[in-house]
């Protein structure tokens, strides 16, 4: 296969992979308390670039028919797709160790941002800071408890270098 079919492919699978794991886990993708799964895979573009696009649109896939509507779709999508771009610019730069921690900062503050206005929460001067801890601690999770561990198995296996 030729390497652009290839990165072009490589993409279009994490795509799928990520929708399919939020809607399949939806229980637990969508909320004011969530453990997206799926994002275990922002840690991918630490080996592939173009793991960057698939993220955004799984994320797109994933958000669009999440309960949230448009504000997720256009915010959350965002968050992702930004979170990707600053763990491979991470990467890349050699700074590898930083990488999951972006995950965690962008999602945190971006999603627990809004999700109490659109998840129908009354809002006091506490609700945004507790959803932004909440939203990060769960990225948290699936970054640390299931990302890190899903890339040391995938160098351990040679599926990346």
């Amino acid at each position: 296969m030729q390497p652009r079919i290839r990165q072009v492919a490589r993409a279009a699978v994490i795509a799928a992979v990520y929708a399919g794991l939020c809607l399949l886990l939806a229980p637990f993708s969508y909320g004011v308390i969530q453990v997206r799964v799926a994002e275990a895979l922002t840690l991918l573009p630490m080996a592939w670039p173009e793991a960057v696009p698939g993220l955004a649109v799984g994320a797109l896939i994933a958000n669009a028919v999440g309960p949230f509507g448009m504000v997720d779709v256009v915010l959350g999508t965002a968050a992702t797709t930004l979170a990707a771009w600053l763990t491979w610019m991470s990467a890349r730069g050699g700074r590898g160790n930083l990488a999951p921690l972006w995950p965690v900062i962008i999602n945190g503050l971006v999603v627990g941002a809004y999700v109490p206005f659109v998840a129908g929460l009354q809002v006091h001067f506490w609700t945004i800071p507790a959803s932004m801890l909440s939203v990060a601690a769960g990225e948290a999770i699936a970054v640390y408890a299931l990302g890190v561990p899903m890339m040391r198995a995938l160098k351990r296996l040679g599926v990346i270098e």
